[in-house]
């Protein structure tokens, strides 16, 4: 019977009170009660306040909202650093390259006048402006930044600082290498001006002396002959003829790098002995003076390319002879045509050996290189007086053959040029 009234009971208040189990439209919520017999149950539950979750819900809503603003915000300004970082390597990158290449250009041009480097230190300059308004921009993002609750982050704005302060000291450290090399080439285009206007006012009074001929020689014999081909027609020769004599020096002055052998630097033929007095060197052989067809080797070496003074004595007593070269007596002997007089009337010419007297020369025994000073006395020198004329502390002139313009002609493309000094000569030796 108790059974039967509590399920009358509950269906009545299932009738009376509304059972839900979340919010319904105006935002109440319904119990079920369990109500004892004796008690009213005129739907005795009461409704209890409950507060409203759509306040709360709406102020995590605008905080989910704000914090994804935040995070958007955020990302965009790591994605514009990026970027910037990005941009400013390609800067430092282009400015590095610039300065490889105008330094490449400047050491390929050496024979041409250097281009000015302003141009691209200017543009260096607006690098250097444009990397530090980008640092304004990213200032002036970091304040609005903070404006808006976002906080920017300090290794990002440290590390960009130390780059673009590691920039900035790139930048004026290649500034002033171009300021230097700027410098440096101003100073070697005028050495290099300097050196072009010496060389063409020597060529001018180079010209100016050839112009002028013989009368470009300093004094008569202040020049030499040039024989710079081995062929069988360059040669010169001396105008005036030899008389008898029982002695003789040669001396003359001679630079040769002709290989093998130096050929003959003189000879001089008479009708019926064409090799009266020969000095040659030819091929591999030792350089040889010939008196009346007679031979001796001379202990000389002259085919360094070097000048050098050159002297042979001899007498037809007993046909003694020495031979000097540099001042040095390196060589001497006897029995080399004794008795035997040189004869008069004959050709004396330079750098060709003769055949017949005055002809039929042989280009493998041309002398090669250049001649000067050649003179002849008819007697055997002191060799004080060699010694003087070979260290240019003297000069003495051959009383039968003296080495002045008038009395040297040349044949053959056979060229005369001044002479360099004396002191010069020997600076080259």
């Amino acid at each position: 019977m108790l059974h039967l009234i509590a399920g009358l009971i509950c269906v009545y208040a299932l009738t009376c009170v509304k059972i839900v189990y979340g919010q319904n439209e105006k935002g109440e919520r319904f119990l079920c009660t369990a109500v004892p017999i004796d008690k009213d149950t005129s739907c005795p539950v009461q409704s209890l306040p409950f507060q409203s979750s759509s306040v709360q819900e709406e102020e995590l809503r605008n905080t989910v909202m704000q914090l994804r603003e935040i995070i958007l915000q955020q990302k965009e300004t790591i994605v514009n650093q990026l970027g910037t970082i990005k941009e400013l390597t390609s800067k430092l990158s282009r400015c590095e390259s610039d300065s490889e290449t105008f330094r490449k250009i400047n050491k390929d041009t050496m024979d041409d006048v250097p281009k000015d480097p302003n141009d691209t230190i200017d543009v260096l300059g607006k690098t250097m402006q444009g990397l530090k308004d980008r640092l304004e921009n990213l200032e002036q993002q970091q304040m609005r930044a903070n404006i808006s609750g976002v906080s920017f982050p300090n290794e990002l704005r440290n590390l960009l600082q130390r780059r673009l302060e590691d920039l900035e000291n790139q930048l004026l450290k290649k500034v002033n290498e171009l300021e230097d090399e700027k410098s440096q080439l101003y100073n070697e285009t005028v050495a290099h001006r300097q050196r072009t206007d010496n060389t063409l006012n020597s060529l001018m009074n180079r010209i100016s002396e050839l112009e002028k001929g013989g009368a470009g020689f300093k004094s008569p014999e202040d020049f030499k002959i040039s024989l710079p081909l081995r062929t069988n027609y360059l040669f010169g020769q001396v105008k005036k003829s030899l008389p008898e004599m029982y002695a003789f020096t040669v001396c003359m002055w001679l630079k040769s790098g002709s290989s093998p052998g130096i050929g003959t630097p003189f000879s001089y033929g008479v009708p019926g002995q064409a090799n009266e007095i020969v000095l040659i060197e030819w091929g591999h052989n030792p350089i040889e003076l010939l008196i009346n067809d007679k031979v001796v080797q001379l202990p000389l070496s002259l085919s360094d390319g070097r000048w050098h003074h050159v002297c042979i004595t001899w007498t037809t007593r007993d046909g003694l002879w020495e031979a000097y070269q540099d001042g040095q007596r390196l060589g001497s002997g006897d029995n080399l045509a004794p008795w035997h007089p040189i004869k008069p009337g004959g050709v004396l010419i330079l750098g060709q050996e003769q055949d017949v007297v005055g002809g039929r020369f042989d280009a493998t025994q041309a002398f090669v290189g250049e001649l000067s000073h050649f003179n002849i006395w008819d007697r055997v020198l002191r060799s004080t007086d060699i010694i003087a004329m070979s260290n240019c502390s003297s000069y003495m002139p051959g009383n039968v053959v003296a080495w002045t313009d008038s009395n040297i002609e040349v044949f053959g493309g056979a060229s005369k040029w001044p002479l360099e000094l004396c002191e010069d000569r020997l600076f080259d030796n």
